[in-house]
């Protein structure tokens, strides 16, 4: 798998998880579902943009690599 095609699947399954999450607040609205979102949820959007970030880096560092090998 290449490193675009990782990040596209991380930024879907995170885009999935998280519709998941909105509509499960629909149902859930306590104390506990808050602290939920503040400890993981939020979190795991945050930990995720920063991978998909560094990940473009890492994509474009690796075209450069193979630029000059060639």
């Amino acid at each position: 798998m290449s490193v675009q095609a990782g990040r596209g699947q991380l930024a879907a399954l995170t885009k999935a998880l998280l519709a998941s999450w909105h509509q499960t607040k629909e149902h859930w609205r306590d104390a506990k579902s808050q602290e939920f979102e503040q400890k993981f949820m939020n979190e795991l959007q945050t930990s995720v943009n920063a991978a998909v970030t560094n990940t473009e880096e890492l994509a474009k560092i690796m075209a450069k690599i193979r630029g000059e090998c060639e």
